[in-house]
């Protein structure tokens, strides 16, 4: 099980190039960045892990912005964003700028995505909450096309376009992995649907047996295991390990430069006695 780092990078913290360097350097295997475009102010939808919504949330940099600057002074970390709200994006754009960092990092890229939860910062990009889940397939299947095709064309309800050239390709072939984040009954079968790994949240192990459990038996075999946001605990990696996540994706608060690069020691040496202990 490999572990990475997985953080909100913000115009307050850590910046992504002594960030992604330092990652590389403790010898961590990649970095997971979140996204959100922005946050209404009249935002009604309830915060998921309950409270206030965290700061980091109002002024995260935009990811593929972030790890394009973290793929130009590494050389092995997996650059993975965890999630991209892809409702919010046209998924043109996203399949060229995807590819791109996949491109300038030497096939380095990870395609996390999902649908989000903040109906007000939806419905500012002319998405209806109703239609996420329809929208979100119907934008992973146009975005492979335009990995894999050329020309390509795509039409669905919600995402149409007529053979198009599309260019760089992905470095890698047939495309990036892609990872599906969320928790529900329709995570699991878009998971299936699209053949991709599952990006989960430290979600409690029982609950994270439950869903691993139906993704394998949907499947029919093994799927992929990534986790954002997992704490530093021995015996919490322990159990996702058992669980099989290949890799887990341990949360770095969003703070400043000094108080980043001493955390980052810091696991470094937990994930060392982790390994040293068997």
């Amino acid at each position: 099980m490999r572990f990475g780092i997985s953080t909100f990078v913000d115009d307050d913290s850590i910046d992504p190039v002594s960030l992604a360097r330092a990652i590389e350097e403790r010898g961590f295997a990649s970095l997971l960045v979140a996204e959100h475009s922005h946050i209404p102010a009249s935002r009604e939808s309830p915060y998921p892990a309950g409270g206030d919504l965290p700061s980091a949330y109002y002024n995260t940099l935009d990811p593929f912005v972030t790890l394009a600057a973290a793929a130009a002074v590494t050389s092995s970390i997996e650059l993975f964003t965890g999630v991209t709200l892809l409702i919010q994006r046209d998924p043109i754009h996203t399949a060229k700028e995807a590819a791109s960092i996949d491109h300038i990092s030497g096939g380095r890229f990870t395609f996390g995505v999902g649908a989000g939860w903040n109906l007000e910062e939806m419905r500012n990009h002319g998405t209806d909450p109703k239609t996420r889940g329809a929208r979100l397939d119907e934008s992973i299947e146009a975005i492979k096309a335009l990995w894999t095709t050329e020309p390509a064309e795509y039409h669905g309800k919600h995402i149409d376009f007529e053979l198009s050239y599309c260019r760089p390709k992905p470095v890698q072939k047939p495309h990036p992995p892609i990872y599906i984040g969320g928790n529900s009954d329709a995570t699991v079968k878009r998971v299936i649907r699209h053949d991709a790994g599952w990006v989960s949240n430290p979600l409690p192990t029982e609950m994270l047996a439950q869903r691993i459990g139906q993704m394998r038996d949907g499947a029919g075999n093994d799927v992929p295991l990534a986790m954002f946001g997992t704490p530093v605990d021995a015996d919490y990696w322990r159990a996702a390990e058992d669980l099989g996540f290949g890799q887990l994706g341990l949360l770095l608060p969003s703070v400043p430069k000094d108080e980043s690069l001493r955390l980052l020691d810091d696991y470094a040496a937990e994930v060392e006695r982790y390994r040293s202990a068997g």
